[in-house]
C-alpha cells in the first residue's frame, strides 16, 4: 500500500490549540511501526504548482496563503494561525491527495496520511481547511485525462461543504456525505447525496445508513475512482462530533466502505479528514484502523 507522507505535514502551531496537528506524524509512525505500511512505500509530495490549485481556488486566495496577505477575518474564519510552515504544509498535502489519486489508479488503492480538507472554498479556508485538496487533485486528474467520473465518499461528522459547492453543478462529480445533521456547517450545499444523522446516532444506525446509501450510488454512477474521506469524528469520544460511534464501530465503516468500492471493482484513494478524539494516542489509532482494514482486506 503506498501513501503520501511528508514530515512538513506538521505545521506550527500554539500547543494548546485544538486541531491534533501532531496525528499526521503520530499516524506515520504507527503505521510504518506496526509493518501496515513500508517505508519503501511512503512516497514523499513536493508542492503542489498554483496552476494545479487555481482550477479549484482563485488566483488571489491561493496566493495569500503563500504570501501570508490573509486578512484576520480570514484567519479567524480558516481557524488556523497563519505561518510559513502552514502554507507548506497546505501545498504539501494537496500534492500528496493528486500522487495519491494517481497511485489509486495504479495500484488500486492508496493513501494520504492527510487530505480530506472539504471545508475549503474556492476563495477562502474554513473548518481547519485551508485549500480543498480533493476537488483540485479530481480537477488535476480530470484535465490530465487520467479519470473522467469521480465520487467522494464522505463520512467525516461534518457535511463536506466546500466539496459540495465547488461540484455542485458538475455531474462528472459525484459528492456524498454522511454526517451529523445538528452539527457544523450550519449552512449545507446540496451534495449530490446527503444523509444527515440525529446527534447520538450509534453504530447498527450509521452502518444501516451507510449501506443503503452506497446501494443507491451503485444504481445512479459508475466511477473512475474513489476518493475516501475517512474522519473519525463520528466517534462518541470525539470533541465536535455529537455522534455515538464505538472505535469498534468505527471500524466496520471502513470495513463496509472498503468492501463495497472493492466489489465494485474501483480504485480508491483513502484520506484523513478531521478527528479530535481526547488524546492524540486515540486520535492516531482511530485513524489508522482505515489502513489496517485495507491491509487486511489484501489491497
Amino acid at each position: 500500500m503506498r501513501v503520501s507522507y511528508s514530515p512538513d505535514y506538521v505545521a506550527d502551531i500554539p500547543d494548546d490549540h485544538v486541531f491534533p496537528m501532531k496525528k499526521f506524524s503520530g499516524l506515520y509512525s504507527y503505521l510504518t511501526s506496526h509493518n501496515i505500511v513500508q517505508e519503501k512505500d511512503v512516497i514523499t509530495p513536493s508542492l503542489v504548482e498554483f496552476p494545479s490549485l487555481i482550477t479549484v481556488h482563485s488566483d488571489r486566495y491561493a496566493k495569500a496563503v503563500w504570501t501570508g496577505e490573509l486578512d484576520r477575518k480570514e484567519i479567524r474564519r480558516m481557524g488556523l494561525p497563519w505561518s510559513k510552515s502552514l502554507a507548506i504544509r497546505s501545498r504539501l498535502a494537496v500534492q500528496g491527495t493528486i500522487n495519491a489519486g494517481l497511485m489509486a489508479l495504479q495500484d488500486g488503492l492508496s493513501g494520504n496520511l492527510a487530505g480530506g480538507t472539504h471545508h475549503s472554498m474556492p476563495d477562502h479556508g474554513e473548518g481547519f481547511c485551508v485549500y480543498n485538496d480533493v476537488a483540485v487533485a479530481i480537477r488535476v486528474l480530470q484535465q490530465s485525462m487520467w479519470v473522467n467520473k469521480v465520487l467522494v465518499i464522505d463520512c467525516d461528522v461534518h457535511q463536506g461543504n466546500g466539496t459540495a459547492h465547488i461540484f455542485e453543478h458538475d455531474e462528472s462529480v459525484y459528492t456524498f456525505s454522511i454526517h451529523g445533521q445538528n452539527n457544523y456547517p450550519f449552512i449545507k450545499p446540496p451534495s449530490n447525496l446527503d444523509v444527515g444523522l440525529p446527534d447520538k446516532t450509534g453504530d447498527r444506525d450509521y452502518q444501516t445508513a451507510l449501506i443503503d446509501a452506497l446501494d443507491r450510488i451503485r444504481i445512479e454512477f459508475e466511477p473512475d475512482l474513489v476518493f475516501y474521506l475517512g474522519g473519525i469524528d463520528p466517534l462518541e469520544r470525539d470533541h465536535f462530533g455529537r455522534l455515538s460511534l464505538t472505535l469498534p464501530g468505527l471500524r466496520e465503516r471502513d470495513r463496509i466502505v472498503l468492501e463495497t468500492v472493492k466489489k465494485w471493482n474501483k480504485p480508491i484513494t483513502l484520506l484523513l479528514s478531521g478527528g479530535y478524539a481526547p488524546t492524540l494516542n486515540e486520535t492516531v489509532t482511530a485513524h489508522a484502523q482505515m489502513f489496517e482494514v485495507a491491509k487486511e482486506m489484501g489491497f
